[in-house]
């Protein structure tokens, strides 16, 4: 039973497993970021969150960040208690799904989106995918599928009740709900775009479930890629030496996984189109067929989703 004493404090309590810290720091040789790796107990109660190199809090001790080794399966989901409460708080961080690991925040949190955008060096142009609890937040963040209105919209819901939670990534109209950070064009001073399409997702992902059955709202999510153009990182390591010096709150590792994205099929035309194979078998109400301007339009606003 491991002892910790609370950052800032004489308090002292007893905790039932480690958590792990990594912090970065400044190698004077060459002037880049060489991890160094501890083990320290975290404490659950409240701390006063530091701010460090953006103005919104990153609730990590002294620009470390916060990793968790948790089982794939779930079977120790309490672990997650931390991350959820930061998650509400405003952090950002990086969670497993069905397909590839995603950098994630709440999606009601404003600068938290801000943040994920800066992080994942995403333009503002480009709205983002949202991973829902289930089809209640789809159809409350969304326009919803189309269930057919005799005019060549195919009712297509019940066989994408069959696909979902599962490795898929749908186009979807977006509703007022969704926060204009998610969707919009620009900042603040800036128009919004006229359409607005999201990718939504339902993970089939245990540990990504038992965060999301604590949050209030979807998570904002995209994927976790490395520096070529469409490959994925997919162990959780290498993911926070990159990408906690940038800035990320929490590493959530549920393991090395295999670097396969979703399969992206665009719900808003008179079919449902397949504008990018993956993990998701493509079923026979999918159509593919060659690419046009609207699509590829659509394929590029939700590129950074998993």
């Amino acid at each position: 039973m491991a002892v910790a004493k609370l950052h800032g404090g004489d308090l002292s309590m007893r905790l039932p497993f480690p958590v792990h810290y990594r912090r970065f720091s400044k190698t004077p040789s060459n002037g880049s970021f060489a991890p160094r790796r501890y083990i320290v107990p975290m404490a659950t109660a409240k701390r006063s969150p530091k701010r460090l190199k953006y103005s919104t809090p990153r609730f990590t001790k002294e620009g470390g960040f916060l990793s968790i080794e948790v089982d794939p399966s779930g079977a120790d989901s309490w672990k997650l208690e931390t991350v959820i409460e930061l998650l509400k708080k405003g952090a950002v961080g990086v969670i497993p799904t069905d397909s590839v690991y995603a950098i994630a925040c709440d999606c009601k949190n404003p600068s938290a989106v801000e943040r994920l955008r800066r992080i994942k060096k995403i333009e503002s142009s480009k709205p983002l995918s949202i991973l829902c609890r289930s089809f209640r937040d789809i159809d409350t963040y969304t326009m919803g599928f189309p269930r057919g209105d005799g005019h060549g919209h195919a009712n297509v819901f019940r066989a994408v009740k069959q696909c979902l939670p599962g490795p898929y990534t749908f186009i979807l109209t977006a509703s007022k709900e969704l926060p204009k950070q998610c969707v919009g064009y620009g900042t603040t001073s800036v128009k919004y775009a006229s359409r607005k399409y999201v990718g939504v997702r339902i993970s089939d992902d245990a540990v990504c479930q038992a965060i999301l059955q604590e949050m209030d709202a979807p998570l904002i999510c995209t994927s976790v890629k490395g520096p070529k153009e469409n490959e994925w990182m997919i162990d959780p390591v290498a993911i926070g030496d990159i990408y906690g010096p940038e800035g990320l709150d929490f590493v959530v590792d549920g393991g090395v996984r295999v670097a396969e994205p979703s399969t992206i099929v665009d719900m808003t035309g008179p079919y449902p189109k397949v504008i990018r194979g993956g993990k998701g078998p493509i079923l026979p109400w999918m159509v593919v067929e060659e690419e046009d301007d609207d699509s590829r339009l659509r394929q590029d606003l939700i590129a950074s989703g998993t």
